[in-house]
Parts: C-alpha cells; sequence; structure tokens
C-alpha cells in the first residue's frame, strides 16, 4: 500500500513539474498596468534629427516649373519624382543646387524644408517655393527573438512599437519586460531597457521615441532559454518527463 501512495506522489509530482514548465508565462501581456480609464504622460515628443552619414531627399517645387528644374541633380545624381537625393557629410552638410554648402545636421524635416525655402526666397530664385524633405535610408535594427531586420523609419516621431510592430512582434518567447534599446550619441553608446508589460515603464521611457540607427533587442525568456539546446533537444522537454515518471512508477512497482 505504501508502494501505490508513493507511485501515486510521485507520479503526481512528475505531471505538475511538466504543466508547470509548459504553462504560459504571466509576462506577455503588453500595458498590464493600463486599465479603464487610467492616464498615462507620454514621454514628451522627440522628432527625427539629422546626422551625419543620413540619406535625404529634396524635392523643390513652383509653378513655375523651370525655375524649380534649376534645383534638380542629374539622374545619375539620384534625382526622381520624389526629389533629388543627398547624403549628409562628416561636417553635417549638404550641398544645395544654386544654394551651396547648408549644414543641415541637428535639424528635424520641418526646419530643413524651412531653412531652405527660406533661402531660396532671399536670393529671389523663386518667389513662394514649396520644399519637401523626405527620409531616404533612415532605420533602426531588430535582433532577437523577434521578427529582425532592418525597419525603415517612415515618420517624424517614430516609436519602439513602430519599429517592434513593424518587424512583426515580439515571438511569444520573447521576453517582454526588459527590451533592450542601444542608442549612439556622439561615438558613446548607451544601453537602455523597456518594460513593455508596464504601460507607464514604456511611455515614460527616453528610448520610447527612437532615433536612427538605434538597435533593438528581444531576448528569449528564461523558460526558453532553459529548454534550449544546440540540438533543439533539452532534459526538461515534457516529454522527457513523462519517459521518466513512467520508468519511476515502474520501479518502485517493480519493489
Amino acid at each position: 500500500m505504501k508502494q501505490s501512495y508513493f507511485s501515486f506522489g510521485l507520479l503526481v509530482a512528475v505531471i505538475m513539474a511538466v504543466f508547470s514548465s509548459c504553462s504560459t508565462p504571466k509576462d506577455i501581456a503588453y500595458f498590464q498596468d493600463f486599465n479603464m480609464g487610467k492616464s498615462i504622460i507620454v514621454q514628451n515628443p522627440v522628432e527625427i534629427k539629422f546626422r551625419a552619414d543620413d540619406e535625404i531627399r529634396i524635392l523643390v517645387s513652383s509653378d513655375k516649373e523651370e525655375l524649380a528644374k534649376q534645383f534638380t541633380l542629374s539622374v545619375s545624381s539620384g534625382s526622381g519624382d520624389e526629389g533629388s537625393r543627398y547624403t549628409i557629410d562628416s561636417e553635417g552638410c549638404i550641398r544645395f543646387p544654386m544654394l551651396g554648402k547648408i549644414h543641415v545636421a541637428g535639424l528635424n524635416r520641418q526646419e530643413l524644408q524651412e531653412t531652405i525655402r527660406e533661402k531660396i526666397m532671399e536670393k529671389g530664385l523663386i518667389r513662394d517655393p514649396i520644399v519637401t524633405v523626405d527620409y531616404s535610408n533612415l532605420y533602426v535594427i531588430v535582433l532577437g527573438d523577434v521578427g529582425t531586420g532592418r525597419v525603415l523609419i517612415d515618420r517624424d516621431k517614430f516609436t519602439l512599437l513602430d519599429a517592434l510592430g513593424a518587424s512583426g512582434d515580439l515571438n511569444i518567447t520573447g521576453q517582454r519586460t526588459n527590451v533592450k534599446v542601444i542608442r549612439e550619441n556622439y561615438g558613446k553608446k548607451t544601453a537602455y531597457e523597456v518594460n513593455l508589460c508596464s504601460a507607464e515603464d514604456l511611455y515614460s521611457s527616453p528610448v520610447y521615441y527612437l532615433q536612427q540607427n538605434d538597435v533593438i533587442y528581444v531576448e528569449m525568456n528564461k523558460k526558453e532559454k532553459r529548454n534550449s539546446t544546440v540540438n533543439g533537444n533539452s532534459t526538461v522537454q515534457p516529454a522527457f518527463w513523462m519517459s521518466l515518471a513512467s520508468f519511476l512508477v515502474g520501479v518502485t512497482n517493480w519493489f
């Protein structure tokens, strides 16, 4: 009788271990502290500002098409219907037709549009030009337990949620409580951690609004790390535990 109780108790313990190892982690749902009717202050919006090596497109338009054409680079220099393409040099400048050297580093898109527009009017080249500046090849990098790759920046205020959403969201095994964002400023890299399960932590983070070249890294959760090996098998997989349970019960019955 004692052997039967022992066998039954052992089997129950092993089954509980199996189901606990297979249970869904509670740290999966986003915004767990964001209840209905609650308000959270969002970090002040930060717009993308241009830096050296950024690639941008600039288009000058006017009701007098011939005048506007003088601000278009040749086709071989990267011109088109969406404007001419420029790469910001190491000094933070571009060379613009008819205007010469313009310092653009540190300006956002609207500020650069207004700067070029004013310079054109100051020189009397066009009375009322329309200047459009767009991002050409600005991106963030997404790595880890998530859809990975380069995510192009397509708006002035580009958030961490924008990047993760564009990459296909985190895998179910991705760790949401400490997503890392690595940012470089003036040659110095700084790492930040963001808890996606907490709306308050996310929206108040200094990296909620991303900058070009930010790196986002999502780790596997601890349970997935434990369950993973080089060949994809593991001694803590449910099949292993069920086999072990059968073996132990058989052994106790033998005695």
